[in-house]
């Protein structure tokens, strides 16, 4: 009988292509070298304006930025790739480190933030993480694509929320809080749930993180942000969505 052809983590893996974009060289020639032996193929530019140029000719599943670059700045094109490719899961990395950076970069369209030095097993860690959530997605686009909260229309397989004439883009990582919030809705949902299956990671690690994107969620969807009415608070636990 013939042997059933089973791959192996490390084969399954070759099938996800990562841009690596980075102007440090020795930091950049370290990770290309720890990404390929984790399994994945590396595209590493060193500059904003050639990432733009590889990402528009080939075809990624995740994106590594630095944030301190020549041309465009990290955030720019975070900025650019997202309109581009709305679930694209973007990977900022960088030694800035002020809450304002962060929130920046998210802003920009980051799904993480990761700042120098860090971890190897870390970073790679996230990176998993990232590709698993992206698969996730994925699936959960097959139940309810489009969504009515409030006055927004939301079509979470181009992230874009409309109401009228006005519209604007959620981040792959936004969309994916608000998703399996409202899959649960009259349901508490911890931050310990959030971390493990929205992000991937730890519990016990930054938990704060949780609170930062269901503010900017309720920022865009709540006539009053401080009084929420679909994203309430469960002091001590965590959150319940529910459409009113």
């Amino acid at each position: 009988m013939k042997e059933p052809d089973i791959k192996t983590q490390s084969e399954d893996k070759t099938r996800d292509r990562i841009l690596l974009v980075e102007d440090e060289v020795s930091l950049a020639v370290g990770l290309e070298y720890n990404l390929k032996e984790d399994g994945y193929e590396v595209v590493w530019v060193e500059d904003g304006r050639k990432a733009l140029q590889v990402f528009e000719t080939e075809s990624f599943d995740l994106v590594i930025l630095d944030v301190m670059m020549p041309y465009f700045n990290g955030f720019e094109v975070a900025e650019k790739i997202r309109q581009q490719s709305p679930q694209m899961p973007v990977l900022i990395l960088t030694a800035r480190s002020d809450v304002k950076d962060r929130v920046r970069g998210l802003s920009a369209g980051a799904d993480d933030y990761l700042t120098k030095p860090f971890h190897l097993e870390e970073l790679l860690l996230r990176i998993r993480g990232m590709l698993r959530r992206k698969q996730w997605y994925r699936s959960a686009l097959l139940n309810h694509p489009v969504i009515t909260l409030g006055k927004y229309q939301i079509n979470f397989e181009d992230l874009t929320c409309r109401s009228g004439d006005q519209s604007f883009q959620l981040t792959n990582r936004e969309a994916m809080v608000l998703k399996y919030l409202v899959e649960r809705k009259g349901t508490i949902v911890s931050r310990k749930e959030l971390l493990e299956n929205v992000w991937n990671i730890d519990s016990e690690i930054e938990t704060r993180t949780v609170d930062n994107f269901i503010a900017r969620l309720r920022k865009y969807f709540e006539e009053d942000p401080k009084n929420p009415v679909l994203i309430q608070s469960v002091r001590s636990i965590g959150y319940m969505f529910s459409e009113s």
